[in-house]
């Protein structure tokens, strides 16, 4: 190998190395640092959910038309408005979340699709603005990872639920907010949620645990 080519290839070396840093650093910087997805950066809550599918969702979660039900971190609307469609017209479902872009963003798409069961509010998961057990139920994608206090918003999420009220969340492994199974089962047994089951493995699933 030419001096020319070994010097070539060192900086590549070099610089692949840099870039798998800078990646891996950025992703232990979100983990120390939770926050929600900017609105910004929408395509990443815009793009297919593999192994967290809306039709798994809908297998775990059971809709039923009439229903209310509760989102927190809608994003732009990937479960809602299909889960809107699964509670009916005499349904009602609750979106909240922090930034005001994301809920006014799945509204248009709602509105465009003709669905007018949504109903946003812009607010903390830590800090639920409704009811004691006002929910049949609730789920959240790819979101409790995000919130600094993830037992507080289990805790608030278990106590806006009926009693038999069933609460869904799920995780996508790669997400630099994720969530692990077990860590998740510590924050429902805090919250006094009862484990139900769970569909899907290690790369991606929802889980489910109920109220009693």
């Amino acid at each position: 190998m030419s001096g020319r080519r070994r010097i070539v290839r060192r900086a590549l070396l070099i610089a692949g190395g840099a870039a798998g840093a800078t990646v891996g650093g950025t992703a232990l910087w979100w983990r120390r640092h939770p926050s929600a997805c900017p609105y910004g950066q929408r395509f990443w809550v815009e793009a297919p959910h593999p192994f967290i599918t809306r039709g798994r969702l809908r297998e775990i979660l059971e809709p039923k038309p009439g229903e209310r039900l509760l989102e927190v971190g809608p994003g732009t609307g990937y479960y809602s408005l299909p889960v809107a469609e699964w509670i009916g017209a005499d349904g009602r479902l609750e979106l909240l979340d922090l930034q005001q872009e994301m809920l006014d963003h799945t509204m248009r798409a709602a509105e465009n699709a003709g669905l007018r069961n949504l109903h946003p509010t812009r607010a903390d998961a830590t800090q639920l603005p409704y009811e004691d057990g006002s929910f049949d139920g609730a789920y959240l994608t790819t979101v409790l990872g995000e919130i600094p206090d993830q037992r507080a918003a289990v805790r608030e999420l278990a106590r806006v639920l009926r009693p038999g009220g069933r609460l869904v969340v799920g995780e996508l492994f790669g997400d630099p907010h994720y969530v692990r199974f077990s860590k998740l089962r510590e924050h429902a047994d805090a919250a006094g949620l009862r484990f139900d089951r769970r569909l899907g493995g290690p790369l991606g699933f929802f889980a489910r645990f109920e109220r009693s």
